[in-house]
């Protein structure tokens, strides 16, 4: 047995799409396919039932994904312990998080719980859906990611624990500059579409801007300058001038004052919350004492880092 097999595996068991989970391991379809097969006849039972759509797990393939998170995250912490210095596991953690919360929020968060607890901690950073996946598999064990009531992020709530550690908003931005020569407004005129910047599809945020412009009654005249799954290359490419960007407030709260603007009322944003998962069966020490300093109460952040600084600065524009 082979440990991408346990990886292809518990990929294939959260995604329940064969093609989705071959491109999150990088890997061709029919070559993920193989390695599927191979973990099957090493068994030799079927884990998976190819009769159904979307892609189910067999009842041996379900009581099997338990013991493959098990095995996984006990050879990655054998791993690490090989290659770090073992007196230190006891106070290491594993942190899971995306690009614009290892950017925005994680340095403050740090310096708050390295203040009330000995801390070590190896910091994973991806997408949502990368992330997720590499959580429920033992690959990391805390993870901390953007929530929004309508689209839930909870992954196996009967396994794993969630709770909300912070707040923010995610509306769009454009710089004055630009505002200011073209006159944009949403949702848009005739002659004058907007200049989109757009986060790429499949990305948790893109499906946020869906929901968004579907409840607002959609935009009526754009055109798509760029797409990224990062928001801080949308925000920069905003800063620039190149068009308009859906961001959570925490992006822009570091950069300078009036380099960008919200564009559009209430209706064209959206609450967010920040959400931090365990599963419930960790052990670690370390975990244990994070979770429950989060419980006590959110860090007492720089006021020029809080995402409600932006609105109060940038006004009602």
């Amino acid at each position: 047995m082979e440990i991408r097999w346990l990886q292809d595996f518990l990929a294939v068991a959260e995604t329940g799409n064969f093609t989705r989970a071959a491109a999150m391991r990088n890997t061709s379809q029919a070559a993920f396919s193989r390695r599927i097969q191979q973990l099957e006849a090493w068994f030799g039972v079927a884990l998976i039932d190819r009769s159904i759509l979307p892609t189910q797990l067999t009842p041996e393939g379900e009581q099997f994904r338990v013991t493959a998170s098990r095995i996984l995250a006990e050879v990655l912490d054998a791993r690490a312990d090989l290659k770090g210095i073992p007196e230190q596991r006891a106070d290491h953690i594993r942190i899971a998080l995306p690009f614009a919360l290892a950017t925005a929020r994680f340095p403050a968060w740090w310096s708050h719980w390295s203040r009330e607890l000995r801390l070590t901690s190896t910091i994973t950073v991806g997408n949502v859906h990368d992330i997720g996946i590499g959580f429920l598999s033992g690959a990391t064990e805390m993870m901390i990611c953007f929530h929004a009531a309508q689209q839930p992020v909870h992954p196996e709530p009967e396994r794993i624990e969630g709770m909300e550690i912070e707040t923010d908003f995610f509306r769009p931005f454009i710089s004055p500059a630009l505002l200011k020569r073209e006159g944009y407004a949403l949702p848009g005129e005739a002659g004058k579409p907007l200049p989109l910047l757009m986060y790429s599809s499949g990305v948790y945020f893109a499906r946020l801007v869906d929901l968004i412009v579907d409840s607002a009654g959609g935009i009526a005249h754009a055109r798509q300058v760029v797409e990224s799954d990062m928001s801080d290359i949308l925000r920069d490419m905003a800063i620039a001038g190149h068009g308009i960007a859906w961001l959570p407030e925490s992006t822009v709260a570091h950069v300078p004052k009036d380099a960008l603007v919200p564009i559009g009322g209430a209706r064209w944003s959206m609450p967010l919350s920040i959400m931090a998962f365990r599963d419930r069966a960790n052990v670690n020490p370390a975990v244990s004492r994070l979770w429950s300093l989060l419980k006590r109460g959110r860090p007492q952040l720089d006021a020029r880092i809080r995402p409600n600084a932006v609105v109060n600065r940038l006004g009602s524009r």
